[in-house]
């Protein structure tokens, strides 16, 4: 263990430190409004001095707080890949994230709260002035919070309805922490948008989020008039665990004639099984913030039932038994992941006796409506037109590929957005201060496009 503490310290330490000083020397220039002219004083070093002083012990306090959250948290070595975008910048994201953690973990122990309460309160995000553009109201849809988001602007004729749902594992995550992202989109595509605020477990579990998420989705359907949106043009969306949920209810939807026909679902880097936790993209990306690949065991687990004892036997796949492994093998295997995703190496799964005990604990994850990518082909080739966005140092890739052909052999037109250099909630972190990327601000401007381009 304490060697694992050591090397996590070193890697923050050391690795590419050059990158996270000209960072943070760039923070503290843009800061500080300084301006270099060629008439102007010579900045010296001992100028510069006083001035990093401050971001320097910052950088030095989340590193030791990195290597406290690796210690506390018992997580294996992580790794920022040189690929990445802005890895000095992720590397800061992941202290902070880290360091939080390591606190909740802290407060635990001593009884004062939870370690998921305090998440909660850190991620939480703070309610943001008053938007010129958009007329912002919070609701209840069938006794589920929701926040309405809808353009001032005129125009003609009804608007898209889309309505989101936040990612955060099941178990983070609420209103105010997608704000901008909701905000972002309703402005730049001009559509109506409603973020729900669902249940969260462990104290919710399967299927209390995808309950709500449906029962939200079905009352703003049958009350479209009150926001001028055409029916013909509503859209579920939402990212990684929201994106499991706007996969689950559309294919719910699907076989309501009742209701009108979603016109698309857009599906940010969703995670959409429980089978194998050793596809190829969770074997490169094992150790890569912000998902690692023991804690999305870890999230899926506590939505099922509150209860992640099993999470080692869920990760060496001895959670499912061989005769229903081979029944979903033609929709869950790495051979069909295509080939350009394996080329950072993957490692022939060795088969693994089932536990009797763990798959009657965790029998539901062969539920559709828990893990979509599951369903059959009936319900799949009813599916609207779909956006999926992934990302290459992201767990969830492969979930997102594998959905994305079995909609494709179902005849499902699917547009699909990849970013090369993101990783697992890029797109959460837009307009987030100093912790935004460019990457992430590309995939999110790719999903108004898609948007935009829904008549």
């Amino acid at each position: 263990m304490e060697g694992r503490v050591r090397e996590s310290y070193r890697k923050i330490r050391d690795q590419d430190l050059n990158e996270e000083i000209q960072y943070t020397l760039q923070i503290r220039k843009n800061h500080m409004c300084i301006k270099s002219t060629s008439t102007g004083p010579e900045l010296t070093w001992d100028s510069w001095l006083p001035a990093l002083l401050l971001p320097l012990l910052l950088l030095a306090a989340l590193a030791a707080a990195a290597a406290l959250g690796a210690l506390l948290l018992d997580l294996p070595s992580y790794e920022i890949p040189r690929g990445v975008n802005q890895p000095a910048k992720l590397r800061l994201v992941l202290a902070v994230l880290l360091g939080t953690a390591a606190v909740g973990k802290i407060l635990e122990k001593t009884g004062i709260c939870s370690q998921i309460t305090f998440g909660r309160y850190m991620r939480r995000g703070r309610r943001l002035a008053l938007d010129p553009k958009l007329f912002i109201q919070d609701l209840q849809f069938k006794k589920v919070p929701v926040r309405v988001y809808q353009p001032k602007a005129p125009f003609d004729g009804r608007r898209r309805g889309i309505i989101f749902f936040h990612g955060g594992g099941w178990v983070f995550g609420s209103l105010d922490t997608y704000e901008k992202v909701c905000r972002y989109i309703s402005r730049e595509s001009e559509s109506v948008v409603v973020s729900v605020e669902y249940r969260l477990a462990p104290e919710h579990k399967y299927p209390a989020a995808y309950e709500d998420c449906l029962n939200a989705t079905v009352h703003f359907m049958k009350n479209i008039e009150h926001y001028g949106v055409d029916p013909a043009r509503i859209i579920v969306s939402g990212d990684s665990a929201g994106g499991n949920l706007a996969a689950a209810v559309s294919q719910t939807l699907a076989s309501r004639p009742d209701l009108p026909k979603l016109r698309a679902q857009i599906l940010i880097y969703p995670g959409l099984q429980a089978l194998d936790f050793n596809l190829p993209s969770y074997q490169q990306n094992r150790g890569v913030p912000l998902l690692f690949r023991e804690r999305a065991a870890f999230f899926a687990l506590q939505y099922l039932n509150g209860d992640a004892s099993h999470v080692e036997e869920v990760l060496e796949g001895s959670h499912i038994p061989a005769d229903i492994r081979l029944k979903y093998r033609k929709w869950v295997s790495p051979d069909n992941i295509p080939e350009q995703f394996k080329v950072r190496g993957v490692k022939p799964l060795v088969p693994t006796d089932c536990i009797a005990e763990v798959y009657e604990a965790v029998k539901r994850f062969c539920e559709p409506n828990l893990c979509p990518l599951l369903a059959e082909d009936a319900v799949v080739h009813q599916q609207p037109e779909s956006f999926i966005l992934t990302c290459e140092y992201d767990v969830l890739r492969d979930d997102g590929l594998l959905y994305k052909k079995r909609l494709e052999d179902n005849g499902v037109p699917v547009t699909w957005y990849h970013i090369e250099d993101g990783f697992h909630g890029i797109i959460s972190l837009h307009d987030y201060g100093g912790f935004s990327f460019p990457a992430g601000k590309r995939g999110l401007d790719s999903i108004v496009n898609f948007i935009k381009g829904l008549y």
